[in-house]
């Protein structure tokens, strides 16, 4: 039997209900949800290759036994700096990683679309939210839906509002306390900052909320129709607190479930 919830306005009090549809009641797969995140994440890798001349373009060679000095190849001169070999300053690498290298990781439709439901039927389940970090004591609801008239919101001021009213403010919270500047060559590497990450609203159509948060630490709005296990579960842990608007649960029932039935 299909659950059913409250449907909050933007002032964080119930003024529907709604039925959830069967994709919220797919058993929730962690390993599943992992090797698809895994497969998304492997197409943006960038192949590394080495130049296949790197470290070799020298006359270096080695000047034999019975000099008592080490047989690696040497360049020519009274200096003998050794050259070429693995393990001498500006030799070749031993073992290069090679840009016909294999990295895209790729897994089956159908288990790409069960890791899929399964990370849409983890955001309804308190306890993996719980176990994932987030910060859930004034929500009154998990899966929170809200009306449709929190996708026409343009400021950022409103949606900050609303979400304090939906008692999301603990997670807010939680994510820009959690906020770091990496120390080493991870600052160097266009990952200077690191924070967690923060609550997901879906929606059905986006008419001015994405630009209105765009700018909120950790909060991503994502349209139903582009949802996939990465977004749903960041770094493979599935339990992502997402808020949801009655349209888009509407939007997932005719998407996913009475698609699959046709």
């Amino acid at each position: 039997m299909a659950k059913t919830v409250k449907v909050f306005d933007l002032e964080g009090k119930p003024v529907a209900k709604i039925k959830l549809p069967p994709i919220f009641e797919t058993p929730i797969r962690p390993d599943v949800i992992k090797r698809a995140v895994l497969a998304i994440q492997s197409a943006r890798f960038q192949p590394q290759g080495r130049d296949p001349m790197a470290g070799k373009r020298t006359t270096a060679e080695s000047r034999g036994v019975g000099l008592g000095i080490a047989r690696i190849p040497r360049i020519k001169g009274p200096r003998g700096t050794g050259a070429f070999a693995p393990g001498t300053v500006g030799g070749r690498l031993a073992h290069p990683p090679t840009p016909e290298k294999k990295i895209v990781k790729k897994i089956p439709k159908k288990e790409k679309r069960l890791a899929l439901f399964s990370a849409i039927a983890a955001t309804a389940s308190k306890e993996m939210v719980v176990s994932r970090g987030h910060a859930v004591e004034g929500i009154p609801q998990i899966p929170l839906v809200v009306t449709d008239e929190l996708e026409g919101l343009k400021k950022a001021k409103e949606v900050e509002e609303v979400l304090i009213k939906l008692g999301v403010l603990a997670d807010l919270y939680r994510v820009r306390e959690s906020v770091k500047v990496r120390a080493g060559k991870g600052k160097l590497r266009g990952r200077k900052i690191k924070q967690a990450v923060g609550p997901l609203i879906v929606v059905a159509e986006d008419k001015g909320i994405g630009k209105a948060a765009r700018n909120m630490p950790g909060v991503e709005i994502v349209p139903v129709k582009s949802l996939n296990a990465e977004v749903l579960a960041p770094g493979t842990h599935p339990g992502r607190l997402t808020i949801w608007t009655a349209s888009a649960i509407e939007a997932l029932d005719k998407i996913y479930c009475r698609g699959e039935e046709a």
